[in-house]
């Protein structure tokens, strides 16, 4: 008897950390770290690398301010070439290359202490991919895409009547490993050209532009 519930306690206790190393290995390491890949969730799990583009936030007015200003990122092309046929349960997952570069003898002294690294804090722990990761809808036209950060209006009867923005979706993150998350799409998203921003992490060019992720859902 006593065998027994030494058995079921120590599945009890083996079963959690069994099951978070089976997932933590479901997800695969992209080929490139600090960029936001989407995650297709087929028999095989695998990454897809988004449009990497560049971008410098442009600001303009019109009739000396009377028409109002506004300002965004900008960038060529009208339609990304990465296309997405679903708008449901989208994930994506975004990387420092931390989980990649790990020490298997510093795991595994964990392990035999009875501690799963993955919970552990690292300096890649510290950085909550909400504060510099953005998802926004972006507009197209005149052969580029465009982030409208902010529109303001004018003086009537000259310009908008409002304050204007494009729209920005929330995700959900949660973290697989050390330095690896998925950034679970919170709502379907509607037909369109999208792009993530990303502040904070070096992703900043020497001037002053900025990398972005794109992709569109047909």
């Amino acid at each position: 008897m006593k065998k027994k519930l030494l058995c079921v306690a120590l599945l009890i206790n083996v079963a959690p950390f069994l099951w978070a190393q089976s997932n933590r290995k479901s997800y695969p390491e992209p080929e490139f770290a600090k960029e936001i890949y989407f995650l297709k969730k087929d028999s095989v799990v695998s990454v897809m690398r988004l449009e990497k583009a560049s971008a410098k936030m442009d600001s303009k007015t019109k009739m000396g301010g009377l028409g109002g200003s506004e300002s965004g990122y900008t960038w060529d092309e009208t339609r990304s070439p990465v296309r997405l046929t679903t708008r449901n349960n989208l994930s994506f997952v975004f990387s420092t290359g931390a989980s990649a570069s790990s020490s298997n003898k510093q795991d595994s002294m964990m392990r035999a202490n009875g501690m799963d690294p993955a919970m552990m804090p690292g300096m890649s722990s510290m950085m909550d991919p909400t504060n510099t990761i953005s998802l926004y809808k972006a507009e197209s036209g005149k052969g580029k895409r465009k982030i409208l950060m902010m529109k303001s209006p004018g003086a009537m009867p000259f310009g908008s009547k409002k304050m204007q923005s494009s729209d920005k979706f929330t995700f959900s993150v949660k973290k697989i490993r050390e330095g690896y998350w998925e950034l679970v799409i919170d709502k379907p998203l509607p037909k369109g050209e999208y792009a993530f921003t990303v502040m904070g992490m070096g992703m900043a060019n020497m001037d002053g532009s900025t990398t972005l992720f794109a992709f569109a859902v047909d």
